[in-house]
């Protein structure tokens, strides 16, 4: 997989701000004539050599010297002064006089670098020569003794003090955890006559190698004193700077969920993810060679430690000493110094009281090198100990997990099915669905009197689907209970058999296209009970009856099904089936306009829902109360009623279930509507363990505010991740093509804005004919319709005008239709509906001429109910009409402070410096804008990305795809996917006419090398 080019090859430094800015003043300070010293200590792979890299660069811009050396790993005595000899080796073939002059004035660096050709110092040097006739035996490196070591010192300060005086000299010396004493001793020497020079010194080191008696550790604490001196730790980066390191690495699309195990594994050291993410597309082997390098720091330890060791990799948690002492089969003695030992040499911390690994990856580096024998014996010792001793909450899990482990499956059956319910009562679905699944895994090889009293396979099944419904996955949510209706035989009662069709049903519901399946499986549940008694089944299964025929517009037989499936409930005494019977009731009453009945229901389901205990049916009870406010803009309580069922989700863990994520969905959207934008520095991302449909259903979410901040780089690859997502939910497909819209729009690509329009609106036909996003679709269209058809009118094609003209009609028609044929939720167009038509018919006046004015006026208004973005877009386009069409200036000078206003509120990027535009061109004052001032630079002209423009530069040289690839550090494939983006997105049928219309339109400058 050729995914990562390597640190250093392309890819830009991730965050570390506050580390460059800090080694930047101290290189400042170095040019004043303030000399220093930093010393960056950091783990193995967190980025040091990579800061050090850029500093040198940055110096060297500075017209500084830079002289880099290293240290290496030699364990028999190590080579003397290694990393002095290697930074000052490129002074002795200086090109610079000076420099070169400085060097050969000081025989006694022959000891560092024996092929300068050494003179005698002039009259009255600083720093005084050997004499010549030892010159010849001081050009072989010796050992420390026999080197006149104050000599070689002085002369190395005085080379760097003579050179500093010609241009700032930077010497970087990286490893030091690995430097000799003469290095150490030579650096100390530097270090302490440091004065007013213009030289910076950055040593770098492992912290986690310098353990209590390392020979570093006495140096370091002797040059932390000195006024010269800082010192600094390059941390790992946090979650967020991770995850853009890791999204920067990969030159593809990598799925959400690898991204978020990357991060999580490599704990935010930029090494260990890389060595992840080359590691396979799914990232979760431990690559070989990055094992091989985590073990080998543990190779100097002594046998107990390794010992103690091994038994905490198993654990896989932090350790308590006294499970050590059972476990690792040492002496109170032994395993205190084997514990002291790896805690000091920085690979065990205290956390606590407990131990646990420093890292996590060297936990499984350990446990990986484990024998079978080993393994299975460890954790056999420690599910004993679970045994004997209760453990508090967790405790199944941990009994279940060192069984399975040590192969004793009587024990761990039971305990999974324990710790799946302790998860279900701590609202943790997705650790239940993990349990669950390990045990069905497990069943077959438990015998039967093995088996817990009451339980069998069905019941798990069931127990699976319901978990994975409400955890984010329903696609495996219908897989079980697929499988469980599969499972059916004559032996099983009819109600138990209703509940399982009644199971595969509700599954059924999640996802998009699987309605019909659904009807007939609810069907086969109410055919199992329809002569039944009265009881709690029967009243949940008609109630789903009931919410599926609601769905295909059965609304008799809904109503039918929902009042008897009320009376059941309360003939038992089933609250929560009598919730789900009131909320379809409510619903109903929604869809025959009678808001107050409908409300007063579904208040009622959830408090019967809250008193039974039913949280799904809670949680939908809230959604729908809130939808019904939302139908009719009554914006406030419908925010509110979703952000308290938001915080529901997330308090009983149904954050990712089907009523948890849409309660998310639409709060965020209707957060967008009124312009109280959060941050969008997440977009696109979800939790772990949903499936793609539930995380591109939130993404998709993100995508309309992300265009509107300007974010067109990031809104162009979280819309390109959603689009095989287009066919598994319509919202989808309706927000990541409305947003796709908008973006080509904003960009200034007017023709492909009313191609994704098109494209997007016969999406839409696919699901359902005339459903109502159309109306906002086609009035996005109709807009890019108009702005296509104006543009070629200016430059004289009229051909292309006439073409985007019958776009535009075409898309104004679609909408018209999808009002007069739709069907509102309530019954009757509700106020955002009407406003998005209004916008579409004001879009569609400007298709042959400027706009009506007075159209845009009544859009306006239409959004007038809380869509605040959406009314200064319309305020704007108002301005504009009014201005070409030699109409009212102070009202259009008016609309654009107002949208002007809202643009720098929310930060719409692009619609502010449209209006700025505007502005300019009426030389209309603007608050905190000279209307004089050049326009502002944006990409709205420019639809490429950095790597694809980077792809097309190359093309345009006359390189293949193969050499590109080598040149950009990515794969041929990934080559030629950029290449059909780039053309696709220009118009192109070939390469050739790729670059000619990137050239064309200024994408491309003419090349000047060949």
């Amino acid at each position: 997989m050729h995914l990562v080019p390597r640190l250093g090859s392309g890819i830009p430094l991730i965050a570390r701000t506050e580390e460059m800015r800090r080694l930047r003043t101290a290189f400042a300070r170095a040019e004043r004539g303030e000399a220093g010293a930093v010393l960056l200590a950091g783990d193995a792979g967190v980025g040091k050599t990579r800061l050090l890299t850029e500093l040198g660069e940055f110096a060297t811009e500075r017209d500084a010297v830079v002289l880099t050396g290293r240290c290496i790993d030699v364990r028999e005595g190590g080579l003397p002064y290694l990393p002095f000899a290697e930074a000052l080796a490129p002074l002795a073939g200086a090109a610079d006089e000076v420099v070169a002059a400085a060097v050969r004035a000081r025989p006694a660096l022959g000891r560092l670098l024996p092929q300068v050709e050494l003179v005698p110092s002039p009259p009255g040097a600083e720093h005084v020569p050997v004499t010549s006739a030892d010159a010849e035996p001081l050009r072989r490196v010796r050992t420390e003794r026999d080197l006149g070591q104050l000599q070689l010192f002085d002369a190395v300060l005085g080379v760097l003090t003579e050179i500093a005086e010609h241009r700032p000299v930077v010497l970087l010396l990286e490893d030091l955890h690995w430097a000799d004493g003469s290095t150490r001793n030579l650096l100390s020497f530097l270090v302490s006559r440091l004065r007013a020079q213009r030289l910076l010194i950055v040593a770098s080191y492992r912290e986690e190698d310098v353990h209590r008696r390392h020979p570093l550790r006495a140096l370091l604490a002797e040059l932390v004193r000195l006024a010269t001196v800082t010192r600094f730790e390059l941390r790992p980066l946090g979650p967020a700077d991770a995850r853009a390191f890791v999204e920067a690495l990969a030159d593809e699309p990598v799925p959400p969920d690898v991204v978020a195990t990357v991060v999580e594994r490599s704990e935010g050291n930029p090494f260990f993810a890389e060595e992840l993410m080359a590691s396979g597309k799914d990232c979760t082997d431990l690559p070989a060679g990055l094992a091989e390098v985590l073990l080998a720091r543990l190779e100097t330890l002594s046998p107990d430690a390794r010992r103690v060791l091994r038994a905490i990799a198993v654990a896989s948690e932090p350790v308590a000493h006294a499970a050590l002492v059972e476990v690792s089969g040492l002496g109170e003695f032994e395993l205190d110094e084997a514990l002291r030992e790896a805690v000091q040499h920085h690979v065990l911390i205290i956390e606590r009281g407990f131990y646990t690994f420093r890292h996590a990856l060297l936990q499984e580096a350990v446990y990986g090198d484990l024998l079978p024998g080993e393994r299975t014996r460890m954790h056999a010792a420690y599910a004993a100990r679970i045994r004997s001793r209760p453990q508090g909450r967790g405790h199944d899990a941990k009994l279940a997990y060192h069984s399975l482990q040590s192969r004793d499956l009587v024990t761990a059956l039971p305990a999974l099915l324990r710790a799946m319910e302790e998860a279900e009562k701590l609202g943790a679905p997705g650790a239940a669905l993990r349990h669950v699944e390990q045990a069905l895994e497990i069943w077959d090889a438990v015998p039967p009197e093995g088996r817990p009293e009451g339980i069998d396979e069905l019941r798990l099944l069931h127990e699976a689907s319901y978990f994975a419904g409400t955890s984010g996955e329903p696609e495996r949510a219908i897989a079980y209970a697929r499988t469980a209706v599969q499972t059916l035989t004559g032996e099983i009662d009819a109600e138990r058999a209703a509940k399982t069709w009644r199971r595969f049903a509700e599954a059924l519901l999640a996802v998009e296209g699987t309605l019909d399946e659904a009807v007939e499986a609810i069907g086969r549940a109410w055919e199992l009970v329809a002569d039944a008694e009265p009881s709690g089944a029967r009243a949940w299964v008609l109630a789903t009856r009931a919410s599926i025929l609601r769905a295909i517009d059965r609304l008799d037989d809904s109503a039918w099904s929902a009042r008897t499936a009320l009376a059941d409930a309360r003939a038992v005494g089933t609250q929560g089936g009598e919730a789900a019977a009131l909320i379809v009731l409510g619903t109903l009453a929604d869809s025959a306009g009678d808001k107050e009945e409908a409300r007063e229901r579904l208040r009622e389901a959830e408090q019967k829902a809250r008193d039974a205990g039913a949280l799904n049916a809670e949680l939908r009870a809230r959604y729908f109360q809130a939808l019904s406010y939302e139908d009719q803009a009554e914006l406030e309580p419908a925010i509110a009623l979703y952000e308290s069922a938001t915080k529901q989700a997330e308090e009983t863990g149904l954050n990712w279930s089907a009523y948890g994520l849409e309660v998310r969905a639409r709060h965020l959207f209707l957060r967008y509507l009124i312009g109280d934008w959060p941050d969008t520095s997440g977009a696109g991302r979800t939790g772990r363990g949903v499936s793609s449909a539930v995380a591109a259903r939130m993404a998709a979410a993100w995508a309309p505010l992300v265009v509107a901040r300007g974010q067109f780089a990031v809104a162009e690859k979280l819309i390109d991740s959603l689009r095989p997502q287009w066919r598994s939910d319509i919202q989808i497909s309706l927000a990541a093509g409305a947003a796709g819209v908008e973006l080509a729009c904003w960009r200034g690509d007017h023709a492909g804005a009313v191609r994704r329009a098109q494209e997007a609106v016969g999406w839409l036909e696919e699901f359902e004919p005339w459903l109502l996003g159309g109306i906002r679709l086609g009035a996005l269209g109709i807009s890019a319709a108009a702005a296509q058809a104006a543009a070629a009118r200016a430059r004289s094609d009229e051909e292309t005008a006439a073409t985007a003209v019958a776009a535009g009609e075409a898309l104004l028609l679609h909408v018209r239709q999808c009002v007069e044929h739709g069907h509102p939720r309530a019954g009757t167009l509700g106020p955002e509906g009407r406003a998005w038509l209004a916008r579409a018919e004001a879009a569609a006046t400007g298709l042959r001429g400027p706009g009506d004015p007075a159209r845009w006026g009544e859009a306006i208004d239409a959004f007038g109910f809380g869509a605040v973005y959406e009314q200064a877009v319309c305020r704007w386009q108002q301005a504009k009409s009014l201005l070409a069409d030699s109409g009212d200036a102070e009202l259009a000078a008016e609309r654009l402070r107002e949208a002007h206003a809202v643009t720098e509120r929310l930060g719409a990027v692009p619609l502010r410096d449209a209006v700025r535009e505007v502005a300019r061109r009426a030389r209309v004052d603007l608050p905190g804008f000279e209307p004089a001032a050049a326009p502002p630079q944006r990409d709205t002209a420019d639809p490429l990305t950095d790597r694809e423009r980077a792809v097309l530069e190359r093309v345009a040289l006359g390189r293949t795809n193969r050499q590109v690839g080598a040149e950009l550090y990515i794969s041929e494939k990934t080559v030629s996917v950029h290449l059909s983006r780039v053309m696709a997105k220009l118009g192109a049928a070939r390469r050739a006419e790729a670059v000619a219309i990137a050239y064309d339109r200024g994408l491309l400058t003419k090349p000047t090398v060949s």
